[in-house]
């Protein structure tokens, strides 16, 4: 496995004076995903859960709905200047085996989902009804979340340029938490461990993320049937619009016990 931090030597400037000393900072690297064979794309991310990233991918590109249609998981050979696996290539079989047409551009880690008609094709594929899960959370459980979320996280602690995302109850019991540089393949992490959990649709759940709130990340939590999404920052206006399409709830500015209710604003109590 890669590793998820590196050092690098670098010039302190401060008021008070200068120095150079080593820094740590988080690993990217690039992630080839395949489908029986076929290149799908490539994604910038910090190694890491890749088995959980290809996952949630998968789940939230429409071409997966379940564990059960995944029969194996396998890295590829792919080889550094060494010699040594670079474990950045993995081949996904399928169950019955999909054709998938290969993306023609490569996903960065600030990119997940591009494109006006793959934006109307997803908010016709949601396969839940989030209207129907009537759980509730209450104002002081949600202001515990970001301090839940950053003691989870290892790898900002240590270089502070990662996201994280993380998966609770509703009564604040965290399932599981993920890293990555990128915050769409975070929430990946997070929801592939669900999928291969088999825990889907995720009712009763709140999708904690350390980022703002993008359309694509509500797309990521409505396709795991997530009804909670909350956010230390800013949805954006495509976040709130899907939200509301969905039945979901859209937390922002989560910080202490001050927060924003963008949607679904009955079931925070």
């Amino acid at each position: 496995m890669g590793r998820v931090t590196t050092r690098a030597r670098v010039r302190r400037i401060r008021p008070t004076g200068e120095s150079t000393r080593a820094d740590t900072l988080a690993v990217e690297e690039p992630l080839e995903m395949r489908v029986g064979g076929t290149p799908l794309t490539v994604t910038m991310r910090t190694p890491g859960s890749d088995v959980d990233l290809v996952h949630g991918f998968l789940l939230a590109e429409g071409i997966i709905t379940g564990p059960d249609e995944i029969s194996s998981v396998r890295y590829c050979d792919g080889v550094d200047e060494q010699g040594r696996n670079t474990y950045n290539v993995l081949d996904v079989a399928t169950v019955p085996p999909r054709e998938v047409t290969p993306r023609s551009f490569a996903t960065t880690s600030a990119c997940g989902v591009c494109g006006t008609s793959e934006i109307d094709r997803i908010r016709t594929t949601i396969p839940w009804d989030l209207t129907a899960d009537g759980c509730r959370v209450g104002i002081d459980v949600l202001a515990a979340l970001p301090d839940a979320l950053r003691a989870a996280q290892a790898t900002f602690a240590t270089t502070g340029g990662i996201h994280g995302a993380a998966l609770f109850r509703t009564d604040g019991t965290l399932l599981v938490a993920r890293e990555d540089v990128g915050r769409h393949n975070a929430v990946d992490k997070v929801i592939g461990w669900a999928v291969r959990e088999n825990l889907l649709p995720l009712r009763d759940t709140v999708l904690m993320v350390s980022s703002r709130v993008s359309f694509e990340l509500v797309q990521k939590a409505g396709m795991a049937g997530v009804p909670i999404i909350a956010a230390v920052s800013a949805p954006s206006s495509l976040a709130v619009s899907l939200g509301q399409e969905l039945g979901m709830t859209v937390v922002g500015f989560l910080r202490g016990e001050s927060m924003n209710v963008y949607a679904g604003g009955d079931r925070v109590v």
